[in-house]
């Protein structure tokens, strides 16, 4: 599962990488969000599965579709919310002690 964890962490920093390309050639903006946002979106969808993957995959579409937002690293803070904010609200419960 650890392996998994990384896994989709180097996928994150490569996705978020692919939406930032469009900063790199000026006037390539337009066509490359159009192109990428229904992707990333999509993308989103299929590494985080439930309604907080549907969430993330629609914010994700509507930020790389929106001019000026593609540095956002969408795919990289959903991954720290997962693999590092909610195991530790998970972990915080487990460690309760109702004596």
């Amino acid at each position: 599962m650890a392996n998994d964890k990384y896994k989709k962490l180097a996928l994150s920093l490569l996705f978020d990488g692919v939406g930032m390309i469009s900063y790199i050639v000026p006037g390539v903006l337009e066509f490359t969000d159009v192109i990428w946002a229904p992707i990333a979106g999509w993308l989103m969808t299929r590494m985080y599965k439930g309604n907080i993957g549907k969430a993330a995959g629609i914010f994700t579409l509507i930020e790389e579709a929106l001019p000026g937002f593609d540095i956002i690293p969408t795919f990289t803070i959903m991954w720290v919310y997962t693999y590092v904010i909610k195991k530790e609200k998970v972990k915080e419960i487990i460690d309760l002690d109702i004596s």
